[in-house]
């Protein structure tokens, strides 16, 4: 049994995840995702970030991180989106995927 409230859990927070970036103007939407088959993004829409979504009250950031970065695919920057109950969605990143979307979003101004 907490296997499947585990997956509706991660199901829950996948569409509460896309529908936070569809809130903020992004065309997101969970990606198929069919047993056995691993290496897709959890969300799909924003281009160029692989999205991982979490949505534990215990989580290993580090091991997260290295499964969004071993599901990315070539160009994309691993991101993992998580939240633990009553609290709000974080994002993590590696610390140059940081300053890389940084670097570009002050280029813009």
């Amino acid at each position: 049994m907490g296997k499947i409230n585990s997956k509706r859990k991660g199901k829950r927070g996948e569409l509460e995840f896309s529908n936070l970036s569809k809130e903020h103007g992004f065309n997101t939407r969970r990606s198929q995702q069919y047993s056995g088959i691993n290496g897709d993004a959890d969300v799909v829409g924003l281009e160029g970030i692989h999205i991982e979504v979490k949505r534990v009250e215990r989580l290993n950031i580090e091991q997260a991180l290295q499964q969004a970065e071993r599901d990315k695919k070539e160009g994309e920057i691993p991101i993992v989106a998580h939240r633990r109950n009553r609290e709000t969605w974080k994002v993590t990143m590696r610390a140059e995927d940081f300053f890389k979307l940084y670097k570009a979003w002050r280029s813009e101004k």
